[in-house]
């Protein structure tokens, strides 16, 4: 393999997890239908999307074990306050990590998002 070209994340409530991303986090719509939620970041650059579950999740925990990395062209310190202020909580100060430094958030679902910073 050579590239990972799109992530799909299963959510309990597309229309709730379309508004946390779309109007919380800042992400574009590229796609929307009944079953799924294409977004865009960055004018493009990175795209994913939100969908209904593929099988029944009557009991299971979304999101454990599962971080997705954005790198942003904004100042973390800066994009971790925008956040805040359109209520989003974070999970944790803002961190330095080998590629540079992020700070993390958690969907509606318990995704990890990870907003990166780079070097």
């Amino acid at each position: 393999m050579r590239q990972l070209t799109f992530a799909s994340l299963q959510v309990n409530n597309l229309e709730a997890s379309t508004d946390f991303y779309q109007q919380k986090l800042g992400f574009s719509v590229a796609d929307l239908n009944a079953q799924a939620c294409v977004f865009t970041y960055n004018q493009g650059q990175a795209s994913f999307a939100i969908r209904t579950p593929l099988e029944p999740l009557e009991r299971r925990e979304l999101g454990v074990g599962v971080a997705i990395w954005f790198a942003v062209d904004k100042n973390v310190d800066e994009l971790k306050a925008e956040f805040i202020s359109n209520g989003v909580t974070t999970a944790g100060p803002v961190i330095q990590t080998p590629f540079g430094r992020a700070f993390h958030v958690k969907d509606i679902d318990g995704y990890k998002l990870t907003f990166l910073e780079s070097n």
